[in-house]
């Protein structure tokens, strides 16, 4: 229940705020409308409704509300302001509205060196992507985000405070800038489940605040893990431990920028409760973003770390390491736009848990197109191709290797 009170007190904030206490309100959003095809010799549905497809949307045609997002933004004269993010997606039998953030933030004015202060109070995203940097979380560079930010957009959301600290090089007449960041959070010990049971997978579709995900079948959930609830619930507070996430960001001038970090969530081992267990979750990120030509950018990320979770009698259950890295080069002209992504990815399984067998590698390649109709508005297509290997899909009478394609069209309009 705790999840829900930020939010539900901010929109008792934006309800009852005086307008002479406030210097500006401002709502934004997105609407993205796609029709799709999806491509799989096992037919497989989407890991969303708890099949072991890649994709968000199921095996064949349809069209789907790809995203629906407002974005509200109070800000107060002492620097403090309020952004209130939801969103809604619907497709065939996958519809949902709700929150996705909520937070108080403050950013305080630089000084004479360029030093500046900035905090946020709620629920927010790790400071982790360089691809969802547009209205809602959303990525403007393609159609789906790369399977370390859909997973991000799925299992992760801080609970708690956020401080940092940065030097803006302008002030110095510098190129030079740089920040560094650290978040003490909560209400995240069951991530990393999905990670474990359904694999990277690449979409769009960003987990409510109110929302449960659907547990793929295994064969030790009859056995081992007959506890485990059918839907993984991922931010939930287990332990009352707090968790951190350390991040530090470097920029040279506007053609550089590198980011780095350290995540853990800090779960207490063992704990269970009405079927939710605690994920110790920790990983290490990188990202570059780098301008070479005036029309062309590189952008990389890379993830690496480990998901484990014992039984309340100490038995190791599931224990995994993980990896993760994607490239994808941008070239823009005019009112045109291409992205071409390739990812790589891994999940090592550890444990000797009969019937739960997360082994996974498999290679991805994205290339989108976006075209500019208007200031607002865009047409983007998009192709999407993943070949994995997932033993634990002969629990369900699927390949083991898999090669699955997806075809996309979509219309943005951003407000």
């Amino acid at each position: 229940m705790q999840k829900y009170l930020l939010p539900l007190f901010a929109l008792g904030v934006l309800a009852n705020i005086g307008s002479a206490q406030a210097t500006d309100i401002s709502v934004k959003g997105l609407i993205d409308i796609r029709a799709y095809h999806v491509d799989s010799d096992a037919e497989s549905d989407s890991y969303l409704k708890g099949d072991y497809g890649k994709f968000r949307y199921d095996n064949g045609n349809g069209l789907a509300l790809g995203q629906l997002g407002l974005q509200g933004h109070i800000d107060w004269e002492n620097n403090w302001s309020l952004t209130l993010v939801s969103n809604a997606f619907a497709d065939r039998g996958n519809n949902a509205i709700g929150f996705t953030e909520a937070y108080f933030s403050y950013k305080g004015l630089p000084s004479e060196q360029g030093w500046r202060l900035k905090s946020k109070l709620g629920v927010f995203y790790p400071q982790v992507s360089i691809e969802n940097v547009a209205t809602a979380w959303s990525t403007p560079y393609t159609l789906t985000s790369s399977s370390i930010n859909n997973w991000i957009g799925e299992e992760l959301r801080n609970t708690g405070v956020l401080l940092s600290v940065e030097k803006l090089g302008k002030f110095s007449q510098s190129d030079h800038s740089w920040s560094i960041d650290v978040s003490a959070f909560q209400n995240n010990d069951p991530a990393g489940a999905m990670l474990a049971w359904h694999g990277w997978t690449i979409g769009s579709r960003q987990t409510l605040l109110h929302e449960k995900l659907k547990v793929q079948y295994f064969p030790a959930r009859r056995g081992e893990l007959a506890v485990q609830a059918a839907e993984s619930d991922p931010f939930r507070e287990l332990d009352d431990r707090w968790g951190i996430h350390l991040s530090g960001t470097y920029k040279f001038k506007q053609n550089l920028r590198i980011s780095a970090g350290y995540y853990d969530n800090h779960a207490q081992e063992g704990i269970v409760k009405r079927g939710q267990y605690t994920w110790t979750t920790e990983f290490t990120h990188l990202a570059l973003k780098y301008k070479f030509a005036k029309q062309w950018e590189l952008m990389a990320q890379h993830m690496a770390g480990s998901t484990y979770m014992t039984s309340p009698q100490g038995n190791a259950v599931v224990n995994n390491d993980y990896d993760n890295t994607f490239v994808m080069l941008r070239h823009f002209w005019s009112s045109h736009h291409l992205a071409l992504r390739v990812e790589h990815f891994s999940v090592d399984d550890l444990d000797t848990t009969w019937g739960d067998n997360n082994v996974e590698e498999g290679d991805a390649i994205s290339a989108a197109y976006r075209y500019q109709l208007s200031r607002k508005s865009f047409f983007l297509a998009e192709y999407n191709w993943i070949d994995s290997q997932r033993p634990a899909r002969l629990y369900v009478n699927q390949p083991e290797s898999l090669i699955e394609r997806q075809l996309q069209f979509g219309y943005r309009y951003y407000f």
